[in-house]
């Protein structure tokens, strides 16, 4: 064969050139350019990896490893053709030869920052959370010089969260175009959910460095959590236009199509990933969440199991079965569960999910003592992991009891955009809200959404808090909002929402702290109907006791913090009472056990719809349920729960003497 002469050396690299710029624009064209390539030089190297590649691009894997695996053999120490290699073997399912290639990836080149991000992402997938850590903190060394990351981010994995966030401070005042500590800072801010700061950085450093793969996977994570799930859905899609099989990826979009409501396709990823990765614990965890919100029951079940059979120690999915609430453990299920609880030790967030499925476990056995053991400990490792100052929820109510009184709704009467779309049920969780959603989504008009974040995160934004540490001008910034900016803040939120309806004229949004904004609310959206889903103070607080919320609801991780939030929260309502009368209906649950139709007929007539048979048949709708209640609302009415503290009272004195006075509206019989 005639050697390629100068002159055609250099066209190809031209048209090499160009192939491997088509490669994500238009990986066919790639494809189609890389074959023309080796028509005229069918050995060269550079045009078969491009070639390979472009049919990764395309999902088109065993035409992709066709081509990589002979090259890598030709070319065993060429570390670009083996990370995409890598990348084949991965979007492939055959994660563990992927993580084999990545590992002579980084032995051959240690500076190849994306590929110790590819080797951390799939040991994570496969269970080896150190070896993970590890490889991300190998990941960042490889994108800067400053050894003070490598200790921020160890602070972080450690907890010692403020430390971390110092460190990367200083080191961004030092050096303010690093985009590694960038990404770092951002990633503080989402664990201590402050969005906007998290937002803000990634948006900078995807500016500096469009390419930065793991910065935009944490931008993603930012919007999905402020809940701008169309803005989330295209970043991911960025992602996997770059790696379209990555099972990381798809099983946060997969999360994200959750949250919009789009459950098949979900499941459908799930199941994908789940073909080619079945060790997966985690997908295999949350395949089972959105197999129960649909209700497919015995399919969540399995799912759980098989992720407690690929790892034993997992302590979510062992509370995910005792959270479907009818489910019972067997007797091999508590002993395999208490062989994980340690003494001491082991990972905080696998021992209080242990501790929380335990109590339940022994709750269903009647051995109430023991349940409540393991109920106080699960609380115990919660609030060391998420402090709760209960002086903080006292005042945000005096505050807004003061700024909110009678003459100022006075004085901006028909502010606010006057749709009458939203629905809000607040009050404490556990106090049957998911009921009364589903009887209400059982109704032609109106449709159930979720616990949305739309109005607690426009309250943050106007009170310009930036952090755990920084004051709130919010409420009393109300007071300077003209007529326009509540009817725009009112259409703003019918927008932010949108992506959660569909034309249903009315549609349920059921987060129950917005009684803390229900003066916000009417403000913007003076028309919405306001609904306080209410429950005897001792079986609501001790439901909420023995309930592990995924997050959020700090309060109710002891009896007296959540005795002190039960007061603040009638002190409220009564003052909203007092000041816009008539505007809330309180429902009581133990009033609607007890007289279903008339509570439900009560309910309808406040919502201004017309009775319809289908809400007294609430447990036939079929439709998604994301909340702990989601198998309680599929059956009738029973009143088995109402009283179930009482098993529990001779532990409930701190309780009681929290609630205080409250207990004198509803005395214990």
């Amino acid at each position: 064969m005639t050697e390629p002469n100068q002159e055609q050396l250099g066209d190809a690299r031209t048209a090499l050139q160009h192939a491997a710029s088509l490669l994500q624009k238009n990986p066919k064209l790639a494809e189609q350019q890389a074959l023309e390539i080796l028509k005229v030089m069918p050995s060269l190297d550079p045009a078969r990896h491009i070639l390979g590649a472009a049919y990764r691009f395309q999902g088109l894997l065993p035409e992709a490893l066709n081509i990589m695996e002979p090259l890598a053999i030709k070319l065993p120490t060429a570390a670009p053709i083996l990370h995409e290699l890598s990348l084949c073997l991965s979007a492939a399912g055959r994660g563990h030869e992927a993580i084999i290639t990545l590992q002579k990836v980084v032995e051959l080149n240690p500076k190849n920052a994306e590929a110790w991000r590819s080797l951390g992402d799939l040991l994570n997938l496969i269970g080896d959370i150190k070896g993970g850590e590890l490889a991300h903190e190998n990941h960042l060394k490889a994108l800067s010089s400053h050894p003070d990351l490598i200790k921020a981010s160890r602070l972080l994995q450690d907890g010692k969260v403020a430390q971390a966030e110092q460190l990367a401070r200083d080191i961004l005042k030092k050096y303010p175009a690093d985009v590694a500590a960038m990404r770092l800072l951002a990633s503080i801010g989402i664990k201590v959910n402050q969005y906007e700061d998290a937002k803000n950085l990634l948006e900078r450093c995807l500016e500096l460095a469009p390419a930065f793969h793991l910065a935009r996977h944490n931008y993603v994570i930012t919007l999905f959590r402020r809940q701008e799930l169309e803005a989330a859905l295209g970043q991911i899609a960025i992602l996997l236009s770059l790696e379209p099989n990555n099972p990381n990826y798809l099983i946060l979009k997969a999360s994200i199509l959750v949250r919009k409501g789009d459950h098949p396709q979900a499941l459908d990823i799930y199941e994908k990933i789940l073909k080619d990765y079945p060790n997966q614990a985690a997908a295999q965890m949350n395949y089972g969440h959105t197999l129960k919100t649909v209700g497919r029951l015995d399919d969540s079940i399995e799912a759980y199991r098989a992720s407690i059979n690929i790892s034993p120690n997992i302590g979510e999915a062992y509370w995910s079965l005792a959270n479907l609430k009818t489910f019972q453990f067997t007797d091999e299920d508590v002993e395999k569960m208490r062989a994980h609880v340690t003494k001491e030790g082991g990972d905080p967030d696998d021992q209080s999910h242990l501790a929380f499925a335990l109590g339940k476990a022994y709750e269903d056995r009647k051995d109430f003592d023991k349940a409540f053991h393991f109920y106080k400990r699960g609380n115990a490792i919660r609030r060391i992991q998420h402090p709760y100052d209960p002086t903080l929820n006292i005042y945000d109510t005096v505050r807004q009891i003061k700024c909110c009184d009678a003459s100022f709704f006075e004085s901006r009467m028909g502010y606010g955009t006057q749709a009458p779309d939203p629905i809000f049920i607040v009050g404490l969780p556990r106090a049957g809200s998911t009921l009364l959603e589903q009887i209400l989504a059982s109704h032609s008009c109106v449709e159930g959404t979720a616990e949305l974040i739309d109005i607690i995160a426009m309250s943050r934004e106007l009170g310009g808090k930036k952090s755990a540490r920084t004051a709130s001008e919010y409420p009393e910034i109300l007071a300077e909002l003209t007529a326009d900016d509540f009817r725009e803040l009112g259409e703003r939120y019918l927008e932010t929402t949108r992506v959660q309806r569909s034309n249903t004229p009315f549609f349920i949004d059921k987060m129950p702290n917005n009684f803390q904004h229900i003066g916000l609310i009417h403000l913007i959206l003076p028309n919405a109907k306001i609904i306080d889903a209410r429950r005897h103070p001792m079986g609501g607080c001790f439901s909420g006791f023995k309930q592990l919320f995924a997050r959020g609801q700090t309060f109710t991780y002891d009896l007296a913090d959540i005795g002190h939030y039960y007061r603040d929260y009638v002190k409220l309502m009564d003052h909203w009472d007092a000041v816009l009368p008539g505007r809330v209906l309180r429902v009581q649950y133990e009033e609607m056990v007890a007289d279903t139709e008339n509570q439900i007929r009560r309910l309808l007539d406040y919502c201004g719809l017309e009775f319809e048979e289908s809400c007294l048949r609430f447990y036939e709708t079929e439709r998604a349920v994301r909340t702990p209640s989601s198998e309680q609302v599929r059956q009738p009415i029973y009143n088995k729960g109402i009283e179930q503290w009482r098993n529990f009272e001779a532990h409930l004195d701190p309780l009681k003497e929290a609630l205080g006075p409250v207990l004198d509206r509803y005395p214990i019989e």
